[in-house]
């Protein structure tokens, strides 16, 4: 039969019982961001933070979460990190690219996330972090003025340029494996067409310099024809078009997407599926933003925003099934709005006004001003995303990765025509027994043992 690894992400049929077997996480991992902004540079300065033993790795299931095995009376629950064989923080190694020159000190330190205390304890390993030169067009970032670009005769070209990079960064550095999360910003809005459609077309499309092949696309495209494992941090069409996962199955590449389900969108699939298990009507669900980090600079754009948009709109629909539950959710106003407002930096607040209904029809108000730091929420999901993805191609896994769903405002399903899940509570459940099965111990289910 097929190797269990594999089926973990196929569906039509049970997986089989042999535990596949996991290489071990030996050597150096380097960790490659495209985006070396706000996020980029507070994960990097983070997990250098955390070597040192300056602080804590809040926010990471790798490095602080617990997972049961077995039985509840056999009260086994191992870290994580100690459980399954994952990259230790020591290993890693980082670089990445951006439209600006600044090294990774002189990026942080715009960006105003962390502060300039921690910051110079880290300054000589940051310094030392250059970002090579990005793949950009302004017409799918419209808000962004960078000169740290690549010239190139054709998209083709860049993707070879950036091929170049990889190897280069590789051998520079000894990487044993290497893994990329993009942490760049959100392209204007596009629905895939022909040249999205196979392999065939889109390397076609990359000679030809075709206009809908975005930066981020050709990226994806330099990484996993090297066999490197991506994931999406942003709500870019990208991992998600038949093409690229043509080429992750063809080189047997892990990815996973899309979109950091950080602050709002994270606040949303906690609250909506304790208001779904209890049968409480939502009549509207107000959302509102202000944020002033550069994120918020392209969200500007209304173009960039509809992607965006998109991404956080999604959420609801799945997590309440509107068309199971007509007299609950058949008739919500959802409504999502972003706004760019300097002042705030990379502080964002998000407001959300939720109007529900119980017994009888009554209605109820649920008021949320969620004042959130949005590169503090989405630094440690670049490590998860980075160590499992490292974790998932070592077992032999590959395509799209449901089981890390968890990290997503738009999870990627394993296959086409299957929902999305979104319930942030099941997504862990899902993907604590993909770790537990890699492992060959058995699913938790929570059923009482009798």
């Amino acid at each position: 039969g097929c190797p269990r690894a594999i089926l973990l992400d196929r569906h039509e049929h049970p997986l089989s019982n042999d535990t596949p077997a996991i290489a071990p996480a030996t050597g150096k991992l380097g960790v490659l961001l495209p985006g070396m902004g706000a996020v980029g540079t507070t994960f990097i300065a983070g997990c250098l933070a955390i070597r040192k033993g300056l602080a804590r790795p809040i926010g990471s299931l790798t490095q602080m979460g617990h997972i049961r095995i077995g039985e509840r009376t056999e009260a086994n629950s191992p870290r994580i990190a100690d459980y399954v064989p994952l990259a230790g923080l020591d290993d890693l190694v980082f670089g990445g690219w951006d439209v600006f020159e600044d090294d990774a000190y002189v990026a942080a330190s715009r960006a105003g996330v962390l502060d300039k205390h921690l910051l110079e304890q880290l300054g000589e390993e940051l310094r030392a972090i250059k970002p090579m030169t990005a793949v950009f067009e302004q017409a799918y970032v419209k808000n962004l003025h960078g000169d740290h670009i690549k010239e190139g005769t054709s998209k083709w070209d860049l993707a070879e340029q950036l091929a170049n990079d990889i190897n280069a960064f590789s051998e520079k550095h000894g990487c044993d494996r290497l893994v990329a999360v993009w942490c760049g910003s959100t392209e204007v809005y596009r629905e895939p067409t022909a040249v999205h459609q196979t392999l065939a077309n889109f390397e076609q499309g990359l000679k030809d310099s075709d206009p809908d092949i975005a930066p981020s696309q050709i990226y994806a495209y330099a990484l996993l024809k090297l066999g490197i494992p991506v994931a999406n941090g942003a709500p870019n069409l990208n991992l998600d078009t038949p093409a690229l996962l043509e080429l992750a199955a063809q080189n047997q590449v892990p990815v996973t997407g899309k979109d950091f389900k950080t602050g709002q969108t994270l606040i949303k699939t906690i609250i909506a599926p304790g208001l779904k298990t209890r049968m409480l009507g939502v009549e509207g669900w107000y959302s509102t933003n202000i944020l002033g980090n550069r994120d918020g600079e392209v969200l500007d754009d209304p173009e960039s925003f509809k992607a965006k948009e998109v991404s956080k709109l999604g959420v609801l629909d799945t997590i309440f099934e509107p068309e199971r539950y007509p007299d609950l959710y058949g008739d919500i106003h959802h409504v999502v709005r972003i706004n760019y407002y300097p002042p705030r930096g990379d502080n964002k607040e998000g407001w959300d006004n939720i109007d529900i209904f119980g017994w009888l029809g009554y209605k109820m108000q649920i008021k949320i001003d969620f004042l959130c730091r949005d590169s503090i929420l989405a630094a440690p999901l670049v490590l998860d995303l980075a160590l499992f993805l490292d974790l998932a191609k070592r077992s032999g896994m590959h395509g799209v990765q449901d089981w890390l769903s968890f990290y997503w405002k738009s999870p990627q399903p394993a296959a086409a025509g299957l929902y999305p899940e979104h319930d942030i509570f099941i997504q862990l459940m899902k993907l604590k027994n993909t770790l537990r099965q890699l492992k060959g111990d058995d699913p938790v289910t929570h059923l009482d043992e009798i």
